[in-house]
């Protein structure tokens, strides 16, 4: 099972790539695609669109995992953060593949045992969890790996539950 796991967001989307591999999660690719405020809005969001639809094209990821939307005090800011994930959103669409919304304390508990993990622990638990040699950077790509391993550990009980749910 490969996952791309996605931290959406205007300026910097951040995708981790992450693989199953005899029973452990391994990383394939990880960084950050980057857009100018400079640029107009819409070209922004066609960056963001042809960057995760490239790595679509080269991973041939089983899903998508993205962190879901976070309502603090700059609503503007997350208005942003939504129009990033619709891009992400659609482009895993137009190719089939299903979508899995995790929320940052869902993705935090998951790497790091707790909801309430700083982005330093996240990061050295998601050097510590992929093998890597040193710390993901920026921290974008680190929380784009953290979803990814996420959804990753939390797959195979998905599908379990819906084997279940089907045979009951």
């Amino acid at each position: 099972m490969i996952v791309l796991g996605i931290d959406p967001g205007l300026a910097n989307t951040g995708f981790g790539v992450v693989a199953r591999r005899a029973g452990r999660l391994v990383a394939l690719d990880g960084g950050v695609i980057t857009t100018s405020a400079q640029t107009s809005p819409e070209l922004r969001l066609k960056q963001i669109f042809d960057g995760i639809a490239e790595l679509l094209s080269t991973h041939q990821p089983d899903a998508v995992a993205l962190e879901e939307l976070y309502f603090g005090a700059n609503v503007g800011s997350a208005m942003a953060v939504g129009q990033a994930r619709g891009v992400v959103l659609l482009a895993a669409g137009q190719r089939g593949l299903g979508c899995h919304g995790y929320t940052p304390q869902q993705v935090k508990a998951a790497v790091c045992g707790s909801g309430r993990a700083g982005k330093d622990q996240v990061g050295r638990m998601v050097q510590s969890l992929l093998g890597l040699t040193e710390l993901p950077r920026p921290d974008h790509a680190a929380d784009a790996l953290a979803v990814a391993i996420c959804h990753g550990n939390h797959a195979p009980l998905l599908e379990a539950a819906a084997l279940a749910g089907a045979q009951a």
